[in-house]
């Protein structure tokens, strides 16, 4: 395929380089020229020939596109063949017979997460009710492979509002990852409301707590279908969490209203209304203004929740009832804003 196809497309571009030059020629003496053609008033006489030149060249272009979408053609085919040949040839030959490509063994050998329901370990449906943690001699580390990279021994009663400071690579999103068994423990356990969330499936502890990360996620669909899209909430419930959120006045301006393409992260906490919200650094992207906003949104609304916030910026940490200041993942002070050295010298810092 190759040599048929070098062969005839070599003739070709030499036949687009012989009918490119007229072009060119005639239009750089027609524009030289153009006062004595206007003069003489031959403007359609240049601009047929100008014409006939242009189809001249466009003819061996046309046939040269026409080749290489005939080679590209061939050669996707040969290439589909191939990989349907080598496809059926792996799948058919026994176990152990090649070696496996270390990528799919690597995918091969990540473990499974831990069940998503234990019928033995059902919690009541109203947990959790005070939202208190109880984290005790907490450990965890990445893989097997890598060393302890976090431990911590406090208790984050139930609805008061907790800050955790620390400088970068201090630890602080390994505790959110922690509550939500993204990282199992090693050793020690996470008590919420006297219950071990070790020992529990997954859907029934990650849907009882809400976080609200630093960048928010959208997808493609309506405010509604972002929102709520298990369709789980009436459309009264939407309105009194866009309310709740400073968006219901945004969103009725909107012609489609439910319907349009904006949303925002803080909605699921009003919607849920869980007693333990964790905001992960969710003020880092916005100004002071909005920061606000969003720190009386939780006064307001969330004055009987477990709150806890990790943040950079120290003003959305000073009206919590705790501050929890981590340094290169163990707790160094536990105590109230007003109290905690540690915490101002890191302010003044």
């Amino acid at each position: 395929m190759q040599q048929y196809y070098v062969s005839s497309a070599r003739e070709l571009s030499w036949l687009v380089g012989v009918c490119k030059a007229p072009v060119l020629q005639h239009f750089a003496e027609t524009i030289l020229g153009s006062s004595t053609i206007r003069n003489f008033d031959q403007e359609s006489r240049f601009r047929d020939t100008n014409m006939k030149l242009i189809d001249g060249y466009s003819r061996p272009k046309f046939h040269t596109a026409g080749a290489m979408e005939w080679l590209v053609l061939r050669l996707d085919m040969l290439s589909s063949i191939s990989f349907a040949f080598s496809l059926a040839f792996l799948t058919s030959i026994s176990k152990g017979v090649i070696d496996p490509v270390e990528r799919i063994y690597q995918y091969t050998c990540i473990p499974s997460e831990s069940p998503l329901a234990i019928e033995a370990n059902w919690p009541n449906h109203s947990w959790p009710k005070h939202g208190e943690i109880d984290i005790r001699d907490l450990q965890v580390r990445y893989a097997h492979t890598y060393p302890l990279c976090f431990e911590a021994l406090c208790i984050f009663r139930g609805g008061m509002k907790t800050g955790i400071v620390g400088r970068t690579g201090s630890g602080k999103p390994t505790l959110i990852q922690a509550l939500f068994r993204m990282v199992e423990p090693a050793f020690g356990q996470i008590l919420i409301d006297g219950i071990n969330i070790s020992l529990i499936g997954l859907h029934d502890l990650r849907p009882r707590l809400t976080v609200i990360p630093q960048g928010p996620v959208m997808f493609e669909g309506t405010v509604c279908s972002n929102l709520d899209p298990l369709e789980e909430y009436t459309d009264e419930q939407i309105w009194e969490a866009l309310d709740k959120c400073q968006l219901g006045n945004e969103v009725r301006k909107k012609e489609e209203k439910l319907d349009s393409r904006e949303a925002a992260g803080l909605f699921w906490a009003c919607v849920k209304k869980s007693k333990i919200l964790m905001l992960d650094e969710a003020t880092a992207s916005v100004d002071t203004a909005t920061d606000n906003l969003i720190q009386q949104t939780l006064r307001q609304h969330f004055s009987d929740c477990t709150v806890i916030t990790i943040a950079h910026r120290i003003t959305s940490v000073l009206d919590s009832d705790m501050v929890l200041l981590l340094n290169h993942g163990f707790i160094e002070e536990y105590d109230s804003p007003a109290k905690s050295s540690s915490f101002w010298q890191l302010v003044a810092e």
